[in-house]
């Protein structure tokens, strides 16, 4: 869910429900490498509530697009991580003659 204004749509929080530090401070991390990112930064409303806000303000760009570009390079970067891994595994069981299990 989207809280931010129409007039100026460079500026928005948004509301992310079932959602942890995990997710929230892995996105302020892509959001804070954008240069179209002038802050970012996100709070849990309560410790027994599963919500993040994420608040995003851009030099102009909508704020919307803006993290929807973040959570793109995210899951770039998850991509990159986990074929990184399987290789080191497969090279590492290779190396040492374990049998694939």
């Amino acid at each position: 869910m989207e809280h931010g204004s129409y007039q100026d749509q460079s500026a928005s929080t948004f509301s992310l429900a079932d959602e942890d530090h995990t997710l929230a401070n892995s996105l302020r991390f892509t959001l804070n490498q954008d240069p179209r990112v002038t802050l970012c930064g996100y709070s849990i409303p309560h410790p027994s509530e599963a919500r993040v806000n994420i608040r995003v303000q851009t030099t102009g760009d909508p704020a919307n697009e803006v993290l929807k570009d973040s959570c793109q390079d995210l899951m770039l970067i998850c991509q990159h991580v986990r074929s990184t891994f399987d290789q080191a595994v497969a090279e590492f069981k290779n190396n040492n003659g374990v049998e694939n299990q």
